[in-house]
């Protein structure tokens, strides 16, 4: 016999899960998206940061040198002899992924371009778990699903991509 549960039935347990689960679901897209936006773009500036001299800009930290920026000394002989990517030369890959690290978490801290901006560092996240640190496949996980979010549910009503939709549909 199935026996139907009405809410006068429900026990008190089920009735606070089921009220936890309401108040969870009333979590707005626009808190998570900035919250994953702001997150994945640290993620990634922080990267970049180490990669250049001449700019240093952490909002968190307190650290601010507004200058030119230019690759670190550094930066090459790591993709040379720590990232090793194929088909593409460390004199190459190195002022590349600087400058990635920089322009797509500047787009998505904004909220312009957040889905392409989010498909790109999406690519490097691959790239960097393929190819230069597969055993870190809890983190670069963890960065996929954030990415995949503002992929598929875009950067939330904080956002230039927002105000132009509005403005220009």
């Amino acid at each position: 016999m199935h026996t139907v549960h009405t809410p006068s039935t429900v026990s008190p347990p089920a009735a606070a899960l089921r009220k936890l689960i309401a108040l969870c679901s009333q979590i707005p897209h626009t808190l998570i998206a900035f919250l994953a936006r702001f997150s994945i773009a640290a993620v990634f500036w922080k990267s970049g940061q180490t990669k250049v001299q001449g700019l240093a800009i952490d909002l968190v930290g307190g650290e601010f040198l507004l200058g030119w920026p230019h690759l670190s000394d550094s930066a090459v002989a790591l993709f040379r002899e720590e990232y090793k990517l194929p088909l593409v030369p460390p004199e190459l890959a190195a002022p590349m992924a600087a400058c990635a690290e920089h322009f797509f978490p500047l787009l998505m801290l904004l909220g312009l371009g957040t889905r392409l901006s989010a498909l790109a560092l999406l690519g490097m996240t691959l790239t960097i778990q393929l190819f230069v640190y597969p055993e870190a496949y809890p983190t670069h996980g963890t960065w996929a699903a954030l990415l995949l979010y503002l992929v598929a549910q875009g950067p939330g009503k904080l956002s230039l991509d927002h105000a132009i939709a509005r403005r220009y549909g």
